[in-house]
């Protein structure tokens, strides 16, 4: 007799694999400082992935969007204001901001709850 798993079994099976996914979007994101384009590696897995999972891994997928999409506005800005020397120091600001958000971000996936403001320009 071959018995079919739980709902239950499944489910948290599932919670784990998006789980997985969340964090390596994570990963990604800090490998963006040294290693280039991952985080745009990283915001397609967002993109595709911010179906799956419970509801309160939705807040992480919009969570690694949006600090996508800031950081890539504030590196732009910054960018173009190193020609006025203010760039650098908004370019370390955003490393700053970046890396605060994704550890904060990790933080919460850790503890299997949803991020408190996922539409926040903080951390």
């Amino acid at each position: 007799m071959s018995e079919e798993p739980s709902n239950e079994i499944v489910e948290a099976a599932q919670n784990k694999s998006a789980g997985k996914m969340t964090q390596i979007v994570y990963f990604l994101y800090l490998a963006a400082i040294v290693i280039p384009f991952a985080s745009v590696v990283g915001v397609i897995m967002a993109y595709v992935s911010k179906g799956d999972g419970p509801e309160w891994m939705q807040s992480h997928y919009q969570f690694q969007i949006r600090t996508f999409w800031i950081s890539l506005l504030l590196g732009f800005i910054g960018a173009a204001l190193t020609a006025v020397v203010i760039g650098f120091i908004v370019l370390l600001a955003l490393l700053v901001w970046y890396i605060l958000r994704c550890v904060k971000g990790l933080k919460y996936l850790d503890q299997q709850v949803p991020v408190p403001d996922p539409k926040t320009w903080t951390w």
